[in-house]
């Protein structure tokens, strides 16, 4: 038996939650994982997963040997990179996820660009609005607008995204354009599920005052780009980042509203596990974005579009 490979066998599949997902991400056969895994039991005399037709889970031995064999390989990965982090090309499958919209219309280009260069690289992208586990997912790294609040993950910032109020011309024909952010509250406002207050929005005046005002309306959703659509055609006012409302605003079907008044600038992170070695793909891919994100971004609203 090949410990090393038996061992790794165990942890990705338990990261991946099924034989079939281990063997995907890992491009080997499930017949190969399954033996290597069988092996493993084998030599330590005890079954570390209960395995059904629907899922897999830990034993109690299999629980405590995961944890021990996660960071034995961390740090195995660690020493390797240690001595070669300088010199190892990029290679391998980089697993993350980023949210649907920032996704599609900003890091494609990014990671096409990015895989031009370093053809080795191979990409698995789950895009998704919700905050998923990344060890529980088995993913490499996330990309993520706004506050990293786990402390099992480390965040490097890659660039920022400023919150714009706008309405289309339409809506605020019929119902009035809002003078002060207090207005707010006699209008439809679309509101965006994974926001930090669902029914508060916040802005700062010019003299840097403070100005929280709850609103209400009749869409409610966990995806900004749908919102914005409903923007578009009248159904109320929204509170977005530019990075998804700029081509709107550019084509004039979305007007910003309350001058003198700015919404929050959110950054945009790129995160990890902190029990993870950085690996060359990652810490490769990350330094892109940065580099490519530190200009004046395709989203931002004070630059000329390209």
């Amino acid at each position: 038996m090949d410990r090393f490979h038996a061992v790794e066998a165990f942890v990705r599949v338990v990261e991946a939650g099924s034989f079939v997902r281990a063997a995907e991400r890992l491009d080997v056969s499930v017949s190969s994982l399954s033996r290597h895994v069988a092996e493993l039991e084998a030599h330590l005399g005890a079954r570390l997963l209960n395995r059904t037709t629907r899922r897999l889970s830990l034993t109690e031995n299999g629980q405590g040997f995961f944890e021990r064999a996660v960071q034995l390989l961390a740090d195995l990965e660690e020493a390797e990179g240690a001595v070669s982090a300088t010199t190892v090309e990029p290679r391998g499958t980089l697993r993350l996820t980023c949210g649907v919209t920032f996704g599609a219309r900003h890091l494609a280009g990014a990671i096409a660009d990015f895989q031009a260069l370093h053809p080795q690289v191979r990409f698995d992208i789950e895009l998704s609005d919700r905050i998923v586990d990344l060890v529980d997912e088995g993913l490499d790294l996330a990309i993520r607008v706004g506050g990293v609040r786990s402390q099992a993950a480390i965040a490097r910032r890659i660039g920022a995204t400023t919150l714009v109020c706008c309405a289309a011309p339409a809506y605020l024909a019929r119902n009035g354009t809002p003078r002060v952010p207090q207005d707010l509250a006699g209008h439809a406002c679309l509101t965006y599920a994974y926001s930090p207050e669902r029914r508060v929005w916040h802005f700062t005046d010019e003299a840097g005052h403070a100005h929280a005002v709850p609103i209400a309306g009749p869409i409610h959703a966990n995806n900004a780009e749908i919102l914005a659509a409903f923007g578009e055609r009248g159904v109320g006012v929204l509170l977005e980042p530019d990075f998804v409302v700029a081509p709107q605003v550019r084509a004039g079907t979305l007007v910003p509203i309350l001058p003198g008044y700015v919404a929050a600038t959110i950054p945009v992170h790129a995160v990890y596990p902190s029990r993870r070695h950085l690996s060359a793909k990652v810490r490769a891919f990350i330094d892109f974005l940065v580099t490519r994100f530190a200009a004046d971004p395709a989203w931002n609203l004070a630059a000329p579009p390209a």
